[in-house]
């Protein structure tokens, strides 16, 4: 197959690509937010599947997946997470079960680059990729195109109402940020050396009249209920013990209706309907 890389122009998310898993991934918040993403996945996911991936970071979901005989299709706009991305599945390739790992520089759109004849058995998206996506519904249809009947779609993003963020910028202080999700418009981010983009925070229903009718909502967890965001993750450094009681809570009340929404991230589980 020809090469799927798509010449973007710089990505917002290239300046942090480098310290990105010392910041998160590797950090007790991203542990855990992403610990109880991969207990979902690996639900969902199961050896020999191929997956699509929108929105691939440093390639650490995927690897998690091919270490369990899944194969994976991933895209990124940010050539420099793209690097990152390659440069750790060559290093743990020996550990893929009978799986591959394809990697790309690309948006949402470049699915249309695929093969026609390529199918998938589900596809994800980790961490926020949703809420950076113009046109949700044009992405919609562009993946149905993609997935066979009952394929899973597994979606994590930023919820419109985080409980841990309003009050620990409110006890800062900072009404803005506090309620920055609350915004229709969303807000405007930019990391140090990049470009300013714009942030929106969906809600569920909106999420889900976006996605049909060829897809079907079958699940809504929440991810960081009491574990808290990012930013806050010398506090949970500076109590272990309160973050092991936070990661065995948000077990328990993950799928509790009315306080899964008031999560860091919210994880949908969609199903692609019979074609």
């Amino acid at each position: 197959m020809p090469s799927l890389d798509v010449q973007l122009e710089p990505s917002p998310f290239d300046p942090i690509a480098a310290s990105y898993d010392e910041l998160f991934t590797d950090s007790p918040v991203g542990q855990a937010q992403r610990s109880a993403v991969w207990r979902e996945l690996g639900k969902a996911f199961h050896p020999g599947d191929q997956v699509l991936e929108v929105g691939c970071g440093t390639g650490v979901d995927a690897c998690f997946l091919a270490e369990r005989g899944v194969s994976v299709l991933g895209f990124d706009s940010s050539r420099e997470m793209v690097r990152v991305a390659r440069e750790r599945v060559r290093e743990g390739s020996s550990r893929f079960r009978n799986a591959s790992v394809e990697l790309y520089t690309g948006s949402a759109e470049c699915m249309a680059a695929i093969q026609p004849q390529r199918e998938f058995d589900g596809a994800f998206s980790n961490f926020g990729v949703v809420n950076c996506v113009h046109d949700l519904r044009a992405f919609a249809r562009a993946l149905a195109r993609r997935l066979r009947p009952s394929a899973k779609v597994l979606l994590c993003f930023m919820g419109p109402c985080c409980l841990w963020e309003t009050v620990w910028f409110l006890a800062r202080g900072s009404p803005s940020r506090a309620t920055r999700r609350l915004r229709q418009a969303g807000s405007a981010v930019k990391f140090a050396g990049g470009p300013e983009f714009r942030v929106r925070y969906p809600k569920i229903e909106f999420l889900a009249r976006t996605f049909g009718p060829e897809f079907r909502l079958r699940g809504v967890k929440g991810i960081g209920i009491c574990i808290p965001p990012s930013y806050a993750g010398a506090l949970a450094a500076r109590f272990p013990r309160l973050m092991k009681l936070a990661i065995h809570t948000d077990r328990l009340v993950a799928g509790c209706p009315g306080i899964r929404v008031l999560a860091d991230h919210i994880l949908v589980t969609f199903e692609r309907t019979e074609l």
